[in-house]
């Protein structure tokens, strides 16, 4: 991941099965698959966080892409079984980045890479502070992972 100099992050590891449905004609997964499992990655990261993204939407905030790079550094074909390690930064004051590294389980090589950013914006929009319950989520489960981790 890119961003070691952001001290405060929370990453979440998940895999993702290449479908024959997700491939094209050369045999390797679609360019636009990349951006899919990216979403993939965010969801259950959030998961995660204890902070599914559909009681985000109840309460109020959305978190549309204004940002998303992507790099293309190997195939995957059908039925290969990727890993995809998602890592929430937070960025200013109303937006993250979730970076994004999927890599081969097999070969262990490097698929692609990339990272989206997101605001946060409330129903109408506009741009918001991520909310105080949303914060303190995020910053719990950071304290539980490094007690776990001891």
């Amino acid at each position: 991941m890119d961003n070691e100099n952001q001290s405060v992050f929370f990453d979440h590891t998940i895999q993702l099965r290449v479908r024959y449905s997700e491939t094209d004609q050369m045999g390797t997964f679609y360019n636009s698959r990349a951006l899919e499992w990216f979403e993939c990655g965010r969801t259950e990261v959030l998961r995660a966080l204890g902070i599914p993204y559909s009681t985000m939407e109840i309460e109020g905030v959305f978190l549309p892409v204004i940002e998303a790079h992507v790099e293309y550094l190997d195939r995957a074909e059908y039925d290969d079984l990727l890993e995809l390690t998602t890592r929430i930064l937070f960025q200013g004051r109303a937006k993250f980045r979730a970076e994004e590294l999927l890599v081969n389980t097999v070969t262990k090589r490097v698929v692609v890479k990339g990272y989206t950013v997101h605001a946060f914006v409330n129903v109408n929009g506009n741009a918001i502070r991520p909310p105080q319950w949303l914060v303190e989520s995020f910053y719990k489960a950071i304290a539980e992972r490094k007690l776990e981790q001891k």
